[in-house]
Parts: C-alpha cells; structure tokens; sequence
C-alpha cells in the first residue's frame, strides 16, 4: 500500500481553484474600529477580524439578545405578536433612548419588538423582562443562559438594554454569532429589523441603523453607542444571494460608524467570492481498489460544500483527493475512505472526508491468487 494522490488537472483546477473555504480567509484592510469582524453567511468564513475576541461593552447591540430570547418565545408558541405586557414604573422611568411608553398601560409584543429595534429602547427593553423573567436580573439570568446555549461563551449580561455596566460585556465575534442565528433561525421576524420608521404614542422615530438608507442591501441590525464603548453597528447585508454579517465598535462619531460599516461591506463583497462546488452525495473522484471484485469505487463528499477565497488567491489553489491505496477490499459503501483537500498560499487548509460510493467485494481465492502472480509478474496492479 502507498499514499495516494489525484491532483486535479489545470482545466478542473482552474475551476475547483475559485472554491475555498476554511475557518479564516482573510486579506488585509484596516480599520479604525477598536474591535471588528466581518463574517460570509454561507460558509461562516471570517473575512476580516480585529480584536474579534477582545471583550468590549455592547451597548444597545446587546439589545439583540433581549430580541431572541422574545422571538424565541414567540416561535415556541407561548407567546403571540398581540399579547401585552404591562408598564412599570421602572420602564417609564428609564433614561436614555426611547419608546415612549406610558406608565400602567399594555403595550402589545408587535408594538414591543418595533420599539426596540427600531427605537431602540431602552424602556421597551424592560418592558419585555418583567413581561418575560418578572424583573430584569431574572431576565438578564435567561439572557445568559440562551447565550451558552447558542454559542456565545464570551459575553454576559446584566441587563436587558444595553446600559453601562463593568460586567455587561460581550464581543465583536459572540454578536456576530447572534446576528446570523436571528437570522436563519427567525425569518418571519427578521424582516421588522428593515423597517425604518415606526410611530408610537403619536411619536415617529426613525430606525437608528445608517445602513437602511445606503441602497447596499442593508436589512438588519443595531446601532449601540455609549460614551464608553463608543459607537458600534451589528449590520447584516445581502446581494446577489450573498450575505455578510459585520460588526464594528469603538468608533468615534455617527458618522464615522456609517462610513467605516458602509466601506467594509463593499470591501468584503469585491473582494471575495463564495461558490457551491458539491452538492451534497456528488462524486469527486474515483479510487483503486485491490483484491476486489471491482477495480475501481466512487468517492462521494457527504455534505454539501460551498466555499469563499479572495478572488485574487484563486489561481494559487491546489485541491487533491488524498487516500493510502490502493484500497483493500472488501469496501463498505458509506465508509470514509480518502480526503479531499484543498490548499492555498497564507490560507487554512480546508479537508472534508470522502466515503465510498458502493459495496465492493473481496474476490474469492482464485481470483486473489490470479492478482498475486499477475503483480509478481508484471508489477503493481490495481484489480
């Protein structure tokens, strides 16, 4: 047995060379963010990250959180858009941005949702958890707990809206996180983050988001700014059946916010391209096969695999099927047997196993015993 390598041809690897993807696939940009990620949809392929990791305040982006655990409720059915929740006077109360929500009144969850995203808040924050958790600390504790429960083991919440707190921490990476599982886990609510004015007690406020304005093919998400953390952006944009998720802090001025979240878009959707290249259960290549009642087995990739690279780096790909062969029969179908491969220069080499696409046999004595003197006489078979 030897290790086995088919590297694909420069026709195929000119097309199979526009197809990559790994954990990271990032080129170089500069920002003036303090933290910052940009992250592709599909694939979940970081593009560009910077302090990604660095624990930072969110301010009212945490407020997406408050919107998950409520559309989570919503979804599971034991909550409805036209349920209300009463006003406290801690709600009506609140400082800072509002919804203008009026003290021993009901306010519905429809109404609630657009407060808050729209709005942003902070009020309508409070509203949903005493309406939710009884009080805010019992709130900010299912905060928590959703937040492991998805992934997010960098943050942690205190509150429902996003005011300033040492321990109100999240990151750049945990809201990214967010933002993409508000989105394919909650597509009949989504499309409320788009919207952008709502009116309420006879007050029309605009959405805060800059984005919804730029024809970029913004639909989502929250603005956040604190004198602390400075001003950041959880957006989600899409074109041309792409989206990217992108997260920015730390900037100095609305405007600022808008022109830097705007310029890393345009940058993330120029420079990269993302490609299906499997389809889930399609053949890749075949293999040899020895002492089997075929010579030869189909290699499938079991999942599908769409893939993402800087268009510049297409060229330098390299992609190869990688077994120790020839394969000893018998041959489970279904049975890992060899790995696809894909490199590429300054890249994290991507490998997705490969199974076989049939049963194949061991052939009986004669059959071996006529392999063996074919190889002792004319050298390496593959039968």
């Amino acid at each position: 047995m030897s290790v086995m390598r088919i590297i694909f041809g420069p026709l195929i690897l000119i097309f199979l060379a526009a197809t990559f993807q790994g954990a990271e696939a990032q080129a170089q940009i500069e920002t003036p963010a303090k933290q910052a990620i940009l992250i592709d949809h599909a694939t979940g392929t970081v593009l560009f990250a910077k302090n990604a990791e660095q624990s930072m305040q969110p301010s009212s982006m945490s407020k997406l959180m408050t919107l998950y655990v409520l559309f989570d409720r919503l979804a599971g059915g034991g909550l409805s858009m036209d349920d209300t929740f009463p006003v406290s006077k801690k709600a009506w109360r609140m400082g800072g941005s509002k919804m203008f929500v009026r003290v021993d009144t009901q306010v519905t969850i429809a109404d609630l949702i657009r407060g808050i995203i729209i709005q942003s808040g902070n009020d309508a924050c409070i509203v949903v958890a005493e309406g939710i958790g009884g009080d805010e600390a019992s709130f900010a504790s299912l905060m928590n707990e959703t937040a492991r429960r998805i992934g997010m083991l960098d943050s942690h919440f205190v509150n429902a809206s996003g005011w300033p707190h040492p321990d109100h921490v999240t990151t750049a990476k945990d809201l990214s996180l967010l933002a993409r599982q508000l989105v394919d886990k909650f597509p009949q609510y989504y499309p409320i983050f788009a919207e952008r004015s709502f009116t309420f007690s006879k007050i029309r406020q605009g959405n805060r988001n800059p984005l919804l304005y730029k024809n970029i093919g913004a639909d989502g998400l929250k603005t956040g700014h604190t004198v602390a953390a400075g001003y950041g952006l959880v957006a989600s944009s899409q074109r041309k059946g792409r989206r990217l998720y992108l997260v920015v802090n730390g900037l100095k001025s609305v405007s600022q916010r808008s022109r830097e979240s705007q310029r890393l878009l345009a940058w993330g959707f120029r420079e990269f391209g993302n490609y299906a290249l499997f389809k889930a259960g399609e053949q890749v290549a075949d293999a040899n096969v020895w002492l089997g009642d075929e010579g030869k087995v189909t290699l499938l990739i079991e999942e599908p695999l769409t893939i993402i690279i800087p268009r510049k780096a297409r060229r330098a790909m390299k992609v190869s099927v990688n077994y120790i062969g020839p394969l000893p029969a018998p041959i489970a179908k279904g049975e890992q047997v060899a790995t696809l491969r894909i490199e590429a220069p300054n890249m994290a080499t991507i490998e997705r196993p490969l199974i076989a696409g049939a049963d194949i046999a061991r052939k009986g004595f004669i059959g071996r015993l006529g392999t063996a003197l074919e190889h002792l006489m004319f050298g390496s078979v593959s039968k």
